[in-house]
């Protein structure tokens, strides 16, 4: 097992951008250099043992980012280090790294025990220790009936975890696995985030793991890093991204519904200070106030999350109307226009409420974040984690 760090990372593609020219001149080269800045100063540690995450949009740089450490694309600049040694200048194949590919990469001709026991016989081990770690590795992932079958006689799921069974079976310093389950349906996803953490939970090598989906990245990571436009926003607990996202867009990014956002000012009123919007006005909690009171005539932004806005009675509220139902059961989402903003609201299934209803939302005085409006920087957040 090792430590992994990165100190300013970036990673830049040269490339020509087109550039306009007569009609005259259409023989003429009619491309400019150009450079695309994929990575941008990251800077990132992650423990021994560890299960990170890396998460954003497609063309965020997380894929880069993991191909840099893998040794499969060359960092522009910056350092990366593994263990102990610095290994920008290290080949993937001596970097004691495993990599789990999205497309699988198993070879169609070969079994399952020949695909797990590849990368050991290049390595020239003996037959005794291939086969020993071979069936270790099976027993773990549950393929001890399947060590003679070829590729196409699997499922998605099973080829999955042939591929993980023969990175487990090499025994290296980190596991990078690219978008490991996106090729799965969405029971196998499922299970196989389970198999993924009993895995990790027996082996406790650490592991730097990339995906899109919030939701897998929110159960698998010790740590979430989440990156847009090559830029890694904020990197936290799973808890803490959710309960202190550090701006606006970590802030929308997590959680399902997304965080509701509303244009606000903070005034100063006789009374103390208060938020007002385009169709509502509340006071604001004493407890809340010391931390924002220097954003007094201000534009910021309220974020409330829809389980946090709801038909209890509560001294803070905002009258709503009703735009659209999604009933779910044991709860309702709520869809609905306050002034100029549309919101959402998770409300008790057996609540009364129809479209077109004009009805109160109320949220209490912990929860709810601001955000400066210029910067998109949180100033406040919902609540204190015991044990930040």
């Amino acid at each position: 097992m090792a430590e992994v760090r990165l100190h300013q990372v970036n990673k830049i593609y040269q490339g020509r951008t087109p550039t306009p020219r007569p009609w005259w001149q259409l023989w003429k080269s009619s491309s400019a250099p150009s450079e695309v800045h994929i990575v941008k100063n990251a800077d990132l540690k992650i423990r021994d043992g560890e299960f990170v995450v890396l998460v954003g949009p497609s063309g965020c740089g997380k894929s880069t980012t993991l191909r840099m450490i893998a040794g499969l694309e060359e960092a522009t600049s910056g350092e990366i280090v593994i263990g102990d040694r610095v290994v920008n200048q290290v080949s993937p194949k001596e970097r004691d790294i495993a990599m789990v590919f999205q497309s699988y990469a198993l070879y169609p001709h070969m079994t399952v025990y020949e695909n797990m026991a590849f990368g050991l016989r290049l390595r020239r081990l003996s037959n005794e220790d291939i086969d020993k770690s071979v069936r270790q590795a099976s027993d773990l992932l549950g393929l001890s009936q399947l060590l003679q079958r070829r590729p196409k006689e699997l499922s998605g799921g099973q080829r999955q975890r042939v591929a993980m069974g023969r990175a487990i079976v090499r025994k290296p310093q980190v596991y990078l696995m690219d978008e490991p389950l996106s090729n799965l349906d969405a029971k196998l996803r499922v299970q196989m985030r389970a198999e993924l953490q009993k895995m990790h939970r027996r082996l406790g090598v650490t592991t730097v793991y990339v995906t899109h989906d919030q939701v897998e990245a929110m159960t698998l990571g010790d740590r979430i890093v989440i990156m847009k436009d090559g830029i890694i926003q904020q990197a936290d607990s799973p808890l803490h991204l959710y309960e202190r996202p550090s701006n606006l867009y970590v802030a929308g990014f997590i959680g399902t519904p997304s965080m509701n956002f509303i244009p606000v000012q903070l005034h100063a009123g006789d009374d103390g200070l208060e938020l007002v919007a385009s169709g509502f006005r509340v006071p604001l909690p004493a407890d809340r106030r010391t931390e924002v009171e220097k954003f007094v005539g201000k534009n910021l932004v309220l974020g409330l999350r829809p389980q946090d806005l709801t038909d209890a009675a509560s001294p803070l509220s905002m009258q709503v109307t009703v735009d659209v139902i999604e009933p779910l059961g044991s709860e309702n989402f709520l869809y609905c226009t306050v002034g100029k903003e549309q919101v959402a609201a998770r409300v008790d299934g057996r609540c009364p409420v129809r479209a077109g209803d004009t009805v109160n939302l109320g949220f209490k005085g912990e929860q709810f974040h601001l955000f400066d409006a210029e910067s998109e920087n949180a100033i406040s957040h919902s609540r204190i984690v015991e044990g930040a």
